[in-house]
């Protein structure tokens, strides 16, 4: 019968692979809490914000409020969220969508809000309206549809084909990836009113809305300010 000779070398190396080896596992626990922590507060705003920017606003006297009977001012408003979302047709999307409510009236599958801004400052100004994409999963923007109405003229937004690279049907093209909408109000006069509703769906005659998104979720946020992100690092970098 074979006899196995452990040496003290071998123990003490034994001894400090174990002691490595805890280590490791120690640091990876806190970095997975760490993202973790990191996730939780990215989502915890819900899935689409809107903002405006309180320098603006102080400014220029522009204000924002989810409800025209109780004007509740705020900074930042937050759409509700729905627990999931299937893919549906702009058919599905009530024709009164603008009219329902205030504030939010999410539908079966999609997201709605509606909010205001009015400009209660003295001098006629512009702003932006810029929607950014923080974050997507499994692709699913090559599907979303995003309709923007300001006082009832309605524009539908989309991701251009994949194939064709042409805007879909019925749409205007993202203005860019990350950016699908950019848009620009001018001639906002003193005491004027903006009503606003946003409606998100995936839009299931989307030729890109195939099996492979399921499962897919997107996050996205909604800034009022008086120049675009794009122009301001232009200057920035000048």
């Amino acid at each position: 019968m074979s006899k196995v000779v452990v040496t003290a070398s071998r123990l003490e190396r034994r001894k400090k692979i174990n002691k490595y080896l805890k280590r490791i596992t120690l640091i990876l626990m806190i970095l997975f809490a760490f993202l973790y922590v990191i996730l939780a507060i990215i989502y915890n705003g819900g899935n689409f914000t809107i903002t405006l920017d309180p320098t603006f606003s102080a400014d220029t006297g522009i204000v924002l409020y989810e409800n025209r009977e109780k004007k509740e001012i705020k900074n930042r408003l937050y759409a509700e969220e729905i627990d999931s979302m299937d893919n549906i047709s702009i058919k599905w999307i009530p024709d009164n969508i603008n009219d329902e409510k205030d504030g939010a009236h999410n539908g079966d599958n999609y997201i709605a809000y509606t909010f205001y801004l009015e400009n209660e400052g003295k001098e006629e100004i512009n702003y932006w309206v810029e929607c950014t994409i923080d974050d997507v999963i499994r692709r699913i923007d090559e599907a979303v549809r995003i309709m923007v109405i300001l006082n009832g003229d309605k524009v539908v937004y989309a991701k251009e084909n994949s194939l064709t690279k042409m805007a879909e049907d019925g749409t205007e093209k993202f203005y860019k990836s990350k950016v699908p909408v950019l848009r620009k109000r001018s001639n906002f006069k003193s005491g004027d009113i903006d009503k606003y509703t946003i409606v998100v769906w995936v839009e299931g005659d989307d030729p890109d809305c195939v099996d492979a998104l399921i499962g897919g979720e997107i996050k996205m946020h909604l800034d009022i300010r008086d120049e675009h992100i794009s122009n301001l690092n232009k200057e920035k970098k000048k």
